[in-house]
């Protein structure tokens, strides 16, 4: 099967030691990404660790079509243990770092310890280096990259960063790449700040040998992602806001509505309005990236996505774009992650009655970030905040929601509240069959083998690493065996291992199935979550069984 190449590198910022080793067998059982990393994390994190201290771990990793030239693998993985979800949460991000990643001779770096000074750590093919940059607290994403640049020759697609948001502990804080790209969800940034670790930056030319798939496989990737004519290449995921409106699903004013009056004026056609250029992730011929500026406000950022136009849109109650872009560019540049910051703004304007206000988002933001005044409590997520704003609790293990509201597309709700991760919408993406019509939307009943499925899947894609929009276009079944020298059956028992892995470790910090819940109730969901139970072999409630996972992972 084809898997990474390349070494652990663990970096130890509080004694500033670096130990390289040799983690083949965890490559070849877990392909790389977040399989690995993962394993890794599972392993080597105590289970008892607090998410900010010195114990937890940081991963950075690849997979192996890194070294591909291939479209929808300009991305990677980070993975630690997550200060909102209390378990071990991954996040990928594109860009272009993977292929500079690669270039250092590692298949994962390991970040431990904490240092007294702000770093930022310089990895290259030659070896580590780290250099205090106390000048650099509270610092913007762009403005790093720009000191970065100034001193050594780096540019945005070197650097993985963190904002003042990392910094300052917020929860849902992001690690940011490229400027504008973020390994956003479940506030790894919080992990890295930590660590006092304001950047690390990869550089080299020893890319590790890897037998990679044939050239016809790699070319017809790349082809029909340049001959596509989908939507995306124009309009970013933002193509399916009225779509989703119309079908009751896009929540409005803190959850209180699943349709929002200004749809079509902050959907699709809306931001390729504003789109100015076309822009990519490394070798991808896709392009669904959408940089936008709008010419009276000069206002300029990447996106807003459609998570982003819901969550600092509709969840907001503000229906004119280049606000939902100011919002945007202010957590690129902050490092915060747009679905849980625009999420909890949308809890706080609740509970102000506020809607609409989009000065007031814009102070929020940025009080969130520096945790001044009441930007401290929602610095903390919903899930911390809820009750002292008053308002419901709409997320599930500590995770705000994201666009697709399961109260609509019942599926998509059984797959937010048995995830690992919390409500997440790529976990499981069974927003995607329900969508495209292959399955009735109503009702929870039969559907735990497809959450079950997609979840796999995914937790494949995500080790691959391949971008979730060539999965289920250019990357399908056939092509997967094709890509990874293996049966399909084989790569979703590997991504089973992976979400049984995270379910172990978030059962040794003492979580269970009583968090398998949604604030909302939709039919069947108890039933079909003890399905869920069932078909994965867990027990009833919601815990792996004992000696489970031995066979793969130190289980105790």
């Amino acid at each position: 099967m084809l898997h990474a190449k390349g070494t652990l590198c663990t970096i130890d910022v509080d004694d500033r030691s670096i130990r390289t080793e040799s983690i083949e067998d965890e490559l070849s059982e877990f392909v790389g990404g977040r399989g690995v990393a993962t394993k890794l994390a599972h392993d080597r994190i105590p289970f008892d660790a607090d998410p900010y201290g010195s114990e937890n771990r940081l991963y950075f990793s690849t997979g192996p079509l890194q070294q591909s030239r291939m479209s929808f693998t300009g991305r990677m993985n980070c993975t630690a243990l997550s200060p909102l979800t209390d378990g071990v949460a991954s996040a990928n991000a594109g860009g272009y770092l993977s292929r500079n990643f690669v270039g250092t001779g590692h298949s994962v770096v390991e970040l431990t310890g904490a240092s007294d000074e702000l770093l930022a750590v310089h990895v290259t093919d030659d070896g580590v280096e780290f250099e205090e940059v106390p000048e650099l607290e509270d610092a913007t994403v762009p403005e790093v990259t720009a000191v970065m640049n100034e001193r050594h020759g780096l540019e945005s697609e070197n650097l993985a960063t963190i904002g003042p948001a990392g910094e300052h502990g917020v929860r849902f804080a992001c690690v940011m790449t490229y400027d504008s790209r973020a390994f956003g969800r479940g506030g790894l940034g919080a992990v890295m700040g930590s660590k006092n670790v304001k950047c690390i930056t990869f550089q080299g030319d020893s890319a590790p040998d890897v037998e990679l798939p044939s050239e016809d496989t790699q070319s017809a990737v790349h082809r029909e992602a340049a001959t596509s004519d989908h939507i995306m290449r124009r309009q970013g995921t933002t193509n399916s806001i009225e779509f989703i409106n119309d079908n009751f699903s896009l929540p409005t004013r803190y959850f209180s509505e699943q349709s929002f009056e200004h749809a079509e004026d902050i959907g699709g056609d809306a931001v390729e309005e504003k789109k100015y250029e076309k822009a990519s992730c490394s070798v991808c011929a896709f392009a669904c990236k959408l940089p936008t500026r709008d010419e009276e406000t000069g206002v300029e950022t990447e996106g807003p996505e459609l998570e982003t136009v819901f969550s600092f849109g509709s969840n907001c109650g503000i229906g004119e774009l280049v606000e939902i872009m100011r919002s945007n560019e202010l957590c690129d540049r902050l490092g915060m992650d747009t679905i849980s910051c625009g999420n909890v703004v949308a809890a706080y304007l609740d509970s102000e009655a506020e809607f609409g206000n989009a000065e007031l988002v814009h102070d929020i933001v940025e009080k969130i970030a520096f945790r001044e005044g009441e930007g401290d409590l929602l610095a903390e997520g919903v899930a911390r905040a809820h009750d002292e704003l008053g308002v419901e609790n709409f997320s599930v293990k500590g995770m705000e929601f994201a666009a697709h509201d399961g109260r609509a597309i019942n599926g998509q709700g059984l797959s937010y509240a048995v995830s690992n991760r919390g409500a997440d919408h790529m976990y499981s993406t069974t927003l995607g069959d329900e969508y495209g019509g292959d399955v009735d939307p109503q009702g929870t009943a039969g559907k735990a083998g497809l959450v079950i499925e997609n979840e796999n899947r995914n937790a494949f894609r995500d080790s691959g690493v391949i971008c979730q929009f060539g999965v289920g276009r250019a990357v399908e079944g056939e092509r997967f065996e094709a890509l990874f020298d293996a049966d399909y059956d084989d790569l979703l028992e590997i991504g089973a291992r992976i979400v049984e892995l995270e379910r172990h470790f978030r059962n040794q910090r003492g979580h269970a199935g009583e968090e398998d819940r949604l604030p909302y109730e939709i039919p069947d969901l108890e039933s079909s979550i003890e399905e869920y139970y069932e078909l994965r072999g867990w027990n009833e409630d919601g815990t792996v069984p004992s000696g489970a996972v031995a066979e793969y992972a130190q289980a105790d």
